[in-house]
């Protein structure tokens, strides 16, 4: 029996790819279609053939929609990544469909099999990232991808639209530092976010090249929301020598900062300044409204989905190695002044 090779003239047809895998042609229309009713080694076996040999199903066409997953679908943060994923999909006649991976960063095979069963033209993943076998089936079915945000480090292949977190972490460090603080603490995000780790590493920068001592006394991290940084702000402001400035690693946290300084009786920006991290509209409308670096979620969101439509129409100028970081800007209001100690 004549083996199909991946260098053969003709293009493999679906009982060419059965007969390679040792399985029955319905049971590679079952994977094609993205059934969960197939074994796991055997998918993968499969998978990889349609892979290799570049099979490509004749009159099957991607479904006008766009997939956006999240690891946590919640708060305005996610909001204004939905606004910008929105926006490029309306303009080009899809729907979006929108899913969580319930605080996991690699989504499940059952939201998997669901993309593949609607045949999407594209998939966006916020702070998340795919195994090699879900890329794999992604890849056999023409469906490409883009991660937003990256949450970790990415193979080179992997498209990716981030912000630049460092410069962030440092315009919002140099600026309490030009204010006439010294001992500004800092509270980070979870320790295996890129984006956490960048925005730190800025703010030690600023640090350093001010002449100051980095104090690791100065420093907490916990998840990205209010409760995280009321409970890491009270600890900060009841050290001993507390900091006269707090940078937080994003909003949320720094509204949790406002409600611990309110319960100790702390002033802001009178006894103690606060920078935040995204820009969300609540940045504007909780008062004293809040100094923050701005993220550009809704610019990073459309981007991402056009290199993901991009890949998906074959775009000569766009390639699976694209690397986009969008510049992030210090926004300076009311919560945010001298210190008003002597000496600090």
């Amino acid at each position: 029996m004549r083996a199909v090779t991946s260098v053969a003239r003709e293009p493999a047809t679906l009982t060419d790819i059965a007969r390679a895998a040792g399985v029955s042609a319905p049971t590679v229309s079952k994977v094609l279609n993205g059934r969960a009713d197939v074994a796991a080694a055997t998918r993968e076996r499969v998978e990889a053939l349609l892979l290799e040999y570049g099979y490509r199903r004749r009159g099957l066409h991607a479904a006008p929609l766009l997939d956006l997953v999240f690891h946590e679908l919640e708060s305005a943060w996610a909001m204004e990544v939905i606004r910008g994923a929105e926006q490029v999909a309306h303009a080009e006649g899809l729907s979006l469909v929108l899913s969580q991976s319930a605080g996991r960063i690699t989504p499940g095979q059952s939201w998997l099999d669901g993309v593949l069963a609607r045949r999407s033209a594209g998939v966006l993943l916020v702070l998340s990232k795919l195994g090699p076998a879900q890329r794999a089936q992604l890849a056999a079915r023409d469906i490409p991808f883009a991660v937003i945000d990256p949450v970790g480090d990415l193979d080179p292949d992997v498209p990716a639209v981030g912000a630049t977190n460092w410069q962030g972490g440092l315009a919002a460090t140099r600026h309490l530092i030009e204010l006439g603080h010294r001992r500004i603490g800092v509270i980070a995000g979870p320790e295996h976010m890129l984006c956490s780790r960048a925005r730190v590493d800025g703010y030690r920068a600023a640090l350093e090249t001010a002449g100051l001592r980095f104090d690791p006394a100065l420093v907490r991290s916990g998840p990205f929301h209010d409760e995280a940084g009321s409970e890491c702000g009270r600890q900060l402001l009841r050290l001993a020598d507390r900091p006269t400035a707090v940078f937080a690693g994003n909003d949320l946290q720094a509204l949790g900062v406002y409600r611990a300084a309110r319960e100790l009786g702390l002033r802001i920006p009178e006894d103690l300044s606060v920078v935040g991290f995204d820009d969300l509209p609540a940045a504007r409308w909780v008062g004293p409204a809040l100094t923050t670096v701005r993220q550009p979620l809704t610019e990073m969101a459309a981007t991402a989905a056009r290199i993901v439509l991009g890949l998906a129409a074959g775009r000569d100028r766009v390639s699976a190695a694209t690397r986009v970081e969008l510049a992030t800007e210090l926004i300076v209001r009311s919560s945010t002044a001298a210190p008003c100690r002597p000496g600090d």
